[in-house]
Formats: C-alpha cells, sequence, structure tokens
C-alpha cells in the first residue's frame, strides 16, 4: 500500500507526531494536508490553498514543481522572510500516481527549520575568531618582548627588568582569559543540570565583599555590603557558581565604576509573581552606561569601550557567565543604567520555602 493509497485520517495521524512541518500536496500544488509542525511554522498554509501561498520563495515553488513532475529526492534550503528570518532546509519527491483522483497527495514536501543551528554555527565561528583574537594579542607581545631580551636587551638589566614586568602583566592577562573561557564553557555546560546545594546568598555577598577587598582598595574604592537581617536569604543553588556570579558583578563594579568610589551590595528577600526571590543587586556611582548597550552586554566578548575593558583586566565574558549560571538557577539579571548616574545589576533566584 503507498502513502497515496492510505486514508488521510491515517496519514495526518502519522506525520503530526513529526516534529518538523512536512506537507502533502496534489498534482495542482494545493495543500493536501498540512502536519501540525507545519501550521505552526506557516499559519498562513490552508487546506485547499495553493502551498506557493504559505511558501512563497521561488527556489521553494520551483521544487515543488519538479517533484510535481516526478522528480523524487529534491533538496535545497532557502530563507523565509517575515518578521524575523528563518532558514529551511527542504525536500520534495514525487508520490505513486493514484488514477482517477485529481485531489490525491500527489508530492511529500518536507522541511527542516536550520535557523537555530545556524545561529550556533556563526556563535561558535565568532566565539574561536574572538578568542583567537584576545590570545593573539598578549600572545605577540610576549615573543616580542622575549625576542628583545634574547637580542638588543640581553645585557641590559633595566631594559629586562622593564620588560618583564609587561611580559608578567601580558601573561596574567591570557591566564585570566583562559579561566574565563573555561569558565564559561562549564557554566554552558551545566546550564541544564538542577543545582542540588543550598546557598545563603548574604554570606556568599559578604565573602565576595572580602575577596574583592584587594582589588577595591588599589582602584580607591570603598565596597559597602547590607543584607537584610533576620531574614532567610538561602536559595537552591552551587555556592562556587553562585560566588563567581557576585564576583563577577561587584568586580565590574570596582573596574568601572570606580570614579564613584563607592560600590554598594544588597541582597534582600522579596515576593515575586510566582513566589519569594532574593535579590542581590550591585550598584556603583560611575559613569554609567548608555542604554543601546545593555542588551548586548551578556553577549560573549561584548564590550562598551574595548580598550578600557583590556586595560582593566576585563575579558569581555564575565556577564556571559554570569547569564549561563543565572539560567541554570532559574534566575534573571536585570540591568539599569544611565549616562552620568552609574548602574545597577540585579541578580534574582528562587527563594527556598522558609
Amino acid at each position: 500500500m503507498t502513502m497515496a493509497s492510505l486514508p488521510l485520517s491515517m496519514i495526518e495521524e502519522s506525520l503530526d507526531v513529526l516534529p518538523d512541518p512536512v506537507v502533502l500536496i496534489d498534482r495542482r500544488a494545493a495543500v493536501v494536508l498540512a502536519n501540525r509542525a507545519a501550521r505552526t511554522a506557516f499559519p498562513s498554509i490552508v487546506v485547499g490553498g495553493p502551498v506557493a501561498f504559505a511558501l512563497r520563495m521561488p527556489e521553494a515553488v520551483s521544487a515543488i514543481e519538479r517533484a510535481l513532475a516526478g522528480e523524487r529526492g529534491i533538496r535545497i534550503e532557502f530563507t523565509a522572510r517575515g518578521r524575523s528570518e528563518r532558514r529551511f532546509a527542504m525536500r520534495c519527491s514525487a508520490l505513486e500516481a493514484r488514477e482517477g483522483d485529481r485531489n490525491a497527495p500527489a508530492a511529500v514536501v518536507a522541511l527542516r527549520d536550520l535557523t537555530e543551528a545556524r545561529r550556533l554555527d556563526t556563535m561558535r565561528v565568532d566565539f574561536v575568531a574572538n578568542a583567537s583574537h584576545e590570545l593573539r594579542t598578549p600572545l605577540a607581545s610576549l615573543l616580542g618582548f622575549i625576542e628583545t631580551l634574547q637580542g638588543p636587551a640581553k645585557d641590559d638589566p633595566a631594559a629586562r627588568a622593564r620588560f618583564l614586568e609587561v611580559m608578567l602583566a601580558q601573561a596574567r592577562r591570557m591566564a585570566r582569559l583562559v579561566d574565563d573561557l573555561l569558565s564559561l564553557s562549564r557554566a554552558e555546560m551545566n546550564e541544564h543540570r538542577v543545582p542540588n546545594g543550598i546557598v545563603d546568598v548574604g554570606a556568599l555577598a559578604r565573602q565576595a565583599t572580602d575577596l574583592l577587598a584587594g582589588m577595591a582598595a588599589e582602584n580607591g574604592v570603598e565596597i559597602r555590603c547590607t543584607t537584610a537581617a533576620d531574614v532567610d536569604l538561602c536559595v537552591a543553588g552551587e555556592a562556587d557558581e553562585l560566588l563567581r556570579v557576585a564576583e563577577n558583578l561587584v568586580g565590574n563594579a570596582v573596574r568601572y565604576g570606580a570614579d564613584g568610589k563607592i560600590v554598594e551590595i544588597t541582597v534582600e528577600r522579596r515576593a515575586g509573581t510566582t513566589g519569594d526571590e532574593v535579590i542581590l543587586a550591585v550598584r556603583d556611582h560611575g559613569p554609567g552606561i548608555a542604554a543601546e548597550h545593555l542588551p548586548r552586554l551578556t553577549e560573549r566578548f561584548y564590550r562598551v569601550d574595548a580598550g578600557e575593558s583590556r586595560g582593566k583586566g576585563g575579558t569581555g565574558l564575565g556577564l556571559a557567565i554570569v547569564k549561563h549560571v543565572l539560567n541554570r538557577h532559574r534566575g534573571g539579571l536585570s540591568i539599569e543604567s544611565r549616562p552620568g548616574e552609574g548602574s545597577v545589576f540585579r541578580a534574582s533566584f528562587p527563594a527556598l520555602r522558609s
């Protein structure tokens, strides 16, 4: 028995379980059946209407015409344009004809949405390019200084001491970048694993304050940490990952908000729409951030001022790590900032029931 000879109800039940769009068309290229995935991906698709009204792309229509002419195993890719562009792979194939029934399925059109796969491929390529660029600069500096010390500055103690100091700074920059790359990789790998520990966010904020006291002193910044008294500030989480979140948020405030001289950390428990939340807020009084930059701050290697970031030891990965760790902990990050008014970064977590 061929597909064309099966009852449509049976075919529809079978195709609805498939995750990808599948459309059956008759000899006139009218839709005979569209599975659930096809109706979701192409809301304009109508049984009895021309399939071209839903797909609309010339290359897709041409492939369908070839299939109706009897060609099998046609494979193409096309971009569907609408509110957002989506990339699809499409396979078309003629079906065995059924004599005397013009409305019987004559060809099958199967599609696969490649948009997310293409986006991930682009992100992967960009990530490798950015990481290579970030490592290449300090590495080139190290190689240059080493060659100089082996040659012209071989017997110059003053130059040797100066060059070694710069080399140490560049090596530390590479070490920070490698450390952040590994942290980001772990955060992404563990993003879908439910944390099984219990963390007191108030204690964690105080620990981050102590760890960054030296850095704050070097930048002339005072860190003030305030946690709600006699309030349960515990959340489900992994202590090491959440400490990294606090360190990154406070460290950024110290680096980029140093002009304000004060960084304020507060931890409190609030009622949320789906239950209580624990909020870790880090406020600086620095230059602030323009609105157009805010949506992109958690992107890998995105910097408002790349030169300033590198000069202050930033790798461009800190907030990307924060985002993935918060995703794992079912939390969120909100950012408020205006030029000249400083910035507030708020990490929120579902609170444990008291």
